[in-house]
């Protein structure tokens, strides 16, 4: 009996706890950190687990790093006729160690950016990613795997993503590629920024697949908008 009346204790606290914190935050908001909520269903409960991913910055600061990094780009565009003043940006895409399950986010918030990344030796793989569009924020699943060596730099290539124009179905194509030009200047940037680096090995890895389609789920409720202008409701 002590132990069914503390378990119960339990769940009602901390139900009023998440309750207190998604009535205080931003849906927006809120949608864009549920990497540290997971959600599953036991007995029509539902329940929560704390599993925060680590949070990368896009380029580290200079002199912080010093070897195993793994370079590439991300690039959002759209595939079809736009119909809103917005254009594409990736928000953030989420990588996950495949042994060990450790999870990082890396923000990107731009249409157009390279990223560096601090990565042990091992497998990963690539699970979601987030393209805004102004106020608005998609999200979508993957599954690309790839390897970070023992060498000191390991270029991934650059990631493209293209969006489908609003519409219900709405999918995102990725398509990655190795971009000597682009790899030629981010190793002078590496250089310059992390000396440790300046004439490092590069080894060039893409993830696999290279070429992969998802769909892309709307984070809802839509900003606070007039009707006529929010995108179709699906």
């Amino acid at each position: 009996m002590r132990l069914r009346l503390s378990i119960g204790f339990s769940l009602r606290l901390s139900k009023t706890r998440l309750s207190h914190s998604l009535h205080a935050m931003p849906y927006n908001d809120f949608m864009a950190s549920t990497s540290c909520i997971v959600g599953y269903s036991v007995g029509g409960l539902l329940w929560f687990l704390q599993g925060c991913a680590n949070e990368l910055p896009a380029m580290p600061e200079p002199g912080t790093l010093q070897s195993n990094v793994a370079i590439g780009r991300a690039v959002a565009v759209l595939t079809g006729e736009r119909s809103r003043i917005y254009g594409p940006a990736v928000r953030s895409f989420e990588i996950q160690n495949s042994h060990t399950k450790e999870r990082f986010t890396v923000e990107i918030k731009s249409d157009n950016e390279r990223f560096i990344l601090p990565l042990a030796p091992g497998d990963y793989e690539l699970i979601w990613v987030q393209i805004s569009e102004g106020p608005f924020l998609s999200m979508a699943q993957l599954t690309s795997t790839f390897s970070v060596g023992h060498d000191p730099i390991t270029y991934l290539g650059t990631w493209r993503f293209g969006v489908d124009s609003p519409k219900y179905g709405r999918m995102v194509s990725i398509s990655m590629v190795s971009d000597e030009e682009d790899l030629t200047q981010a190793a002078q940037s590496l250089a310059q920024m992390y000396p440790s680096l300046d004439r490092a090995v590069v080894a060039t890895v893409l993830p696999d697949p290279a070429e992969l389609q998802a769909r892309l789920f709307e984070v809802m409720p839509y900003p606070r908008y007039p009707r006529y202008f929010r995108r179709h409701w699906w």
